[in-house]
């Protein structure tokens, strides 16, 4: 019998543990010390189709066997079927652990900027912390980025990206913490060199970055444990004395005027601006609005205005 209250108070032990809470962001999600999470939004996903009224085509495809790296992969209505497209690399937000591009939000955000912007569209299915704590999401974008430019001979493993990808004209989108990742695969470009592509833009959407201010939690501590501090430059541009390299040509920043991350929006763009960069950088501030507004009110009359920014930044030269 002492044995199994032994068993029975071990047992119990166990499951206090489990439910020791070391994040939670209501009603977002909840982390704990055990590394288990309950996302409680965009889990639900939709399967890839065909759009039978934008003739936008979606496909899931497998990055890295290795890795599970994966992606969906969107196609807009061909009218010239021997014509090559531009080709977006869109990275979804959600705090690094939340979102992936097959949910319904993600899918349908993406689609449009496929169709909007007549291009190929890879969004990201890179591996979300807390099981996979950073910067292993910062590899899986780089990563995918090494994928797109294997087929800028015309041989690589995806016949979509063979045959109508224009790998001279790619664009880096992202938003939130995908913008955190958008930006720091770019700069890795530019420090590391990226053959066979040529990233002509990067759009950074309401970007999670930190800055010198200390943390109000223990967010970053429980999914990115292995940062330097808030001086690291995957997550402060500010402090990154490689910024100046930045591998593409031209960046566009949105902030919003109610987002809580507004300040950290502007100071990249000044970061930027001081640094020794010689492409082109612009900001756009949604007047009114918080934080990623236009993913959850994607017809209001200010969300059409920022995809519209958006779009005019793809198609121009």
């Amino acid at each position: 019998m002492a044995n199994a209250n032994l068993v029975l108070h071990s047992q119990m032990d166990q499951i206090s543990r489990d439910d020791e809470i070391a994040f939670e962001m209501p009603p977002l999600f909840r982390i704990y010390k055990n590394g288990r999470i309950d996302r409680l939004v965009g889990e639900d996903t939709i399967p890839p189709f065909t759009d039978p009224q934008t003739g936008i085509q979606s496909k899931d495809i497998i990055l890295s066997p290795q890795s599970g790296l994966s992606a969906r992969l969107f196609m807009p209505r061909l009218t010239d079927p021997t014509g090559k497209l531009p080709l977006l690399v869109y990275i979804h937000g959600g705090g690094f652990c939340l979102q992936s591009p097959f949910s319904s939000q993600y899918h349908s955000h993406v689609a449009a900027l496929t169709a909007g912007g007549n291009a190929v569209a890879l969004s990201v299915h890179y591996r979300r912390a807390p099981e996979h704590p950073l910067p292993i999401a910062y590899d899986d974008v780089w990563e995918a980025l090494q994928w797109a430019a294997a087929h800028s001979g015309g041989n690589g493993p995806e016949p979509w990206l063979n045959d109508h990808a224009d790998l001279g004209r790619v664009f880096v989108v992202g938003d939130s913490a995908g913008a955190t990742l958008g930006h720091y695969s770019v700069r890795r470009a530019g420090v590391d060199g990226l053959s066979g592509i040529r990233i002509v833009g990067l759009i950074v959407v309401h970007p999670f970055f930190s800055n010198d201010e200390p943390e109000p939690n223990n967010f970053l501590d429980v999914i990115f444990p292995t940062r330097s501090g808030s001086g690291d430059p995957r997550l402060n541009p500010g402090k990154d004395p490689e910024l100046g390299r930045l591998g593409c040509e031209k960046v566009l920043v949105f902030v919003g005027e109610k987002d809580i991350l507004k300040g950290r929006g502007w100071a990249y763009y000044e970061a930027i601006k001081k640094s020794e960069w010689s492409g082109e950088v612009g900001i756009v501030e949604c007047e009114g609005e918080g934080h990623v507004f236009h993913l959850f009110d994607p017809s209001c009359d200010r969300a059409v205005a920022l995809m519209n920014k958006v779009i005019s930044f793809l198609k121009e030269e």
